[in-house]
């Protein structure tokens, strides 16, 4: 009994290690974006279309309305029903920043296949497209999360981190940086679900 009570405690003294380890893996936060912290957001699977031909169900995290960094309006209701990658940043994140290339070239590689959103947040406009313009990020939108509300409904507390949305309205989202290779990886399999 004594030895079961102590491989629980360790178990769950690991868990707790894993669980901060993935809260503190980016840069961190100026301030609180809101949001659980939850890493993987289930919608009801629906099909592009029934067979009445009706457009695919919303999932509730892409009702949303922005603005742009080149300050054109952007609705997250545009991309249900497509396959597609939000990438949360923040202008003043040197993980983001070095995460960057890694996005724009994906961006490239997958873009007539997936949609390509940057969600930018806690910092200024003028910063935002300032690091877009660095970065190469140009030849993707940005909507900016001026209040945390958007990383919020997606569960994103700390930068960088990625949601892949997939045309059925199934939302996972990986907090931390990554690899180009897993970025690739992930967004293959993103296509092929």
């Amino acid at each position: 009994m004594r030895l079961l009570r102590s491989r629980t405690i360790t178990t769950a003294a690991a868990l707790a290690a894993v669980a901060l380890a993935a809260l503190t893996a980016g840069c961190g936060t100026k301030e609180t974006a809101g949001g659980t912290g939850a890493k993987t957001s289930k919608t009801s699977k629906t099909s592009k279309a029934d067979a009445g031909g009706a457009a695919a169900k919303v999932p509730t995290q892409l009702k949303f309305k922005a603005t742009t960094v080149d300050g054109k309006s952007f609705e997250g209701t545009s991309l249900a029903g497509k396959d597609a990658v939000l990438w949360f940043w923040a202008p003043w994140c040197t993980v983001c920043r070095g995460e960057a290339p890694t996005i724009a070239k994906a961006a490239e590689k997958w873009g007539d296949k997936v949609t390509f959103v940057g969600m930018p947040g806690l910092g200024d406009t003028s910063d935002m497209k300032q690091f877009v313009a660095d970065t190469g990020l140009d030849g993707m939108r940005h909507a900016i999360d001026a209040d945390g509300s958007l990383w919020g409904r997606f569960g994103v507390v700390a930068q960088p981190a990625v949601a892949f949305v997939n045309d059925d309205g199934k939302i996972q989202v990986s907090p931390g940086a990554v690899s180009a290779d897993q970025f690739d990886a992930e967004v293959e399999r993103l296509i092929q679900q």
